[in-house]
């Protein structure tokens, strides 16, 4: 995959904060075969560009009893712009939806839910999700087990 205006070294830093955002600037370095200071000014640029958009804990979600995923087809009733814009206001309120696209497909959007259990999602799909602005009917997907959830390093081809 080819990414605008990243070179080989730029692809190697992105990588490796994917696996590791708190590694020391030293170290990171090190691992891309540059001194301190360019690698220090090459993340700076990467950050002021947005391509970097910030760090965060990856928290466990099993080990905070969030275990139940389910994927919600919703459809909408009505498509034009300012009832998207709506609709995408209101459920990027509900904390319970993980991820939220707009899908071309038989149905308008797809939503990623996380729950302790399925009374709780049930609690979500019926006081939340079903009340968002022109939400005409959805349909829910329970996950069984999550086979892979690592992102995007894949996409980070260092060769290039």
């Amino acid at each position: 995959m080819n990414f605008p205006d990243l070179d080989r070294f730029d692809r190697s830093i992105l990588k490796i904060l994917a696996e590791d955002g708190r590694v020391s600037v030293a170290d990171l370095a090190r691992e891309i075969g540059l001194s301190k200071s360019p690698t220090q000014a090459r993340l700076k640029r990467l950050e002021a560009s947005g391509v970097i958009k910030g760090y965060r804990a990856m928290l466990d979600p099993i080990r905070l009893g969030l275990d139940h995923v389910a994927f919600v087809e919703v459809r909408m009733t009505d498509t034009r712009e300012k009832a998207l814009a709506e609709f995408n206001a209101a459920v990027c309120r509900i904390a319970e939806v993980e991820q939220a696209h707009m899908i071309a497909s038989n149905f308008d959007y797809l939503l990623k839910v996380r729950t302790g259990s399925m009374s709780e999602y049930r609690a979500v799909l019926a006081e939340k999700i079903s009340s968002l602005p022109h939400v005409a009917s959805t349909s829910t997907f329970v996950a069984m087990e999550a086979v892979k959830e690592t992102g995007m390093l894949g996409a980070l081809d260092v060769t290039g």
